[in-house]
C-alpha cells in the first residue's frame, strides 16, 4: 500500500504534531506522524488510537521516537504494540529498535544526514532512511544542505530515501523525486495549519517570521538547533546556566545547562517568547495558516507545474 502523495508529515515534539495533525494529514493522502517525544507512553497510546478514530478509510499514521530519550524503548515497545505503520527514530540507532520492528512485521525508519550513517541503519535493518539536511527545523546532524547530501545517500542504499529539511514548495517536491528520493518529508509547513496541534500564538509566530528570524541554539542534547529568535534563544545564547525548577531527567545524556524539554512545554503552552519555538530555515515563507487539505492541494497543483516546466 503506497499513499496518495509521496508527503510524510514531520514528527515535532512537544506537542506539535499529535493525533490531530497527524490524521488531517493522513486522510489528506499523505503520512503522518505522531511524535512521542515530551508526553507519557500512555498518552502517546491515546493518540495513536485518536489518531486511527478519526482517519476515515486507508490513512497512514506513524510515530516519532527519539532514541536520545530515556524512555526510548519504552515508547518504542508501545507503540509496536499498538500497531501502528511504522516508526521513525532520530537523535540516534540501536540495533535492537531493528529487531523490535522486524518482530511484529512493523517497518522501522532512521533519520540520518550522512551516507555512512544510511549504510550502517540499511545493513541493522531500517525500511528506510530520512536524509536531513542543515535547513531543518529542530535538532540538527549536519551542516550541509540537504540536496547536497542527497544523492550521495541515495547511491549509498537501495531502501527508499525520504528527502527533508528546507521542503516547502511542490517545486522542491518535484526536485527531489527527480533526483530519486522516493518521497519527502515536512515538517515546519504543517505547522502553520489549523489542525495542527500547537497553540495559535505558536503557529502566528511562523506566519510573522521573517528571513532573518532563525537562529542556532546549542540545546542541552549537544547538538544545534534551529528556532525563532525570542527571549529564550537570547537568554540562552550567553554562557550562563539557567536555573531550572524542574529536572525532567529525559535525555540519556545531557548537559543541565537549561531544560530543553521544558522550554519546549512553555512555548507549546502558548508562552512563544520564553520557550524553543523550533523552525524550518524557510519558515519566512509561510504566509497564512490553512487547512491541511488546501496545503497538500497547494504543493500538488505546484509539483505538477514544476514536473510540466521540465518535460
Amino acid at each position: 500500500m503506497m499513499p496518495k502523495v509521496p508527503i510524510m508529515q514531520g514528527g515535532m515534539g512537544v506537542g506539535i504534531s499529535l493525533s490531530k495533525l497527524a490524521s488531517a494529514v493522513a486522510n489528506a493522502g499523505g503520512i503522518g506522524i505522531i511524535s512521542g517525544t515530551g508526553i507519557t507512553v500512555d498518552e502517546m497510546r491515546d493518540h495513536i488510537r485518536r489518531a486511527r478514530k478519526l482517519v476515515s478509510g486507508v490513512g497512514f499514521i506513524g510515530v516519532n521516537v527519539l532514541f536520545a530519550m530515556n524512555d526510548f524503548a519504552e515508547k518504542m515497545k508501545a507503540a509496536l504494540e499498538e500497531k501502528v505503520d511504522f516508526i521513525i527514530s532520530g537523535a540516534g540507532i540501536s540495533r535492537d529498535m531493528y529487531a523490535w520492528g522486524k518482530q511484529t512485521g512493523i517497518p522501522v525508519i532512521s533519520i540520518v544526514s550522512s551516507a555512512k550513517l544510511a549504510r550502517i541503519s540499511e545493513k541493522l535493518g531500517a525500511a528506510a532512511v530520512v536524509v536531513e539536511g542543515f535547513e531543518a527545523g529542530g535538532h540538527l546532524g549536519t551542516d550541509r544542505p540537504m540536496f547536497e547530501i542527497l544523492p550521495e545517500i541515495i547511491e549509498a542504499v537501495s531502501i527508499p530515501v525520504i528527502a527533508a529539511g528546507g521542503i516547502m514548495t511542490g517545486g522542491d517536491i518535484a526536485k527531489a523525486l527527480g533526483m530519486g528520493a522516493s518521497g519527502v518529508q515536512m515538517g515546519t509547513r504543517f505547522v502553520a495549519s489549523e489542525e495542527c496541534d500547537a497553540p495559535l500564538a505558536f503557529k502566528q509566530k511562523y506566519v510573522d517570521a521573517k528571513k532573518e528570524d532563525t537562529v542556532l541554539v546549542k540545546t542541552t542534547v549537544g547538538l544545534q538547533g534551529r528556532a525563532i529568535i525570542n527571549n529564550f534563544t537570547k537568554l540562552i545564547s550567553g554562557p550562563d546556566k539557567l536555573k531550572i525548577e524542574k529536572c525532567h531527567d529525559c535525555l540519556k545524556n545531557c548537559s543541565y545547562r537549561f531544560c530543553t524539554l521544558d522550554s519546549l512545554l512553555t512555548s507549546v503552552s502558548g508562552d512563544v517568547e520564553n520557550g524553543l519555538v523550533f523552525a524550518g530555515a524557510r519558515v519566512d515563507e509561510i504566509k497564512e495558516i490553512l487547512p491541511v487539505q488546501q496545503i497538500i492541494k497547494n504543493l500538488t497543483a505546484e509539483y505538477s507545474d514544476a514536473v510540466k516546466h521540465v518535460l
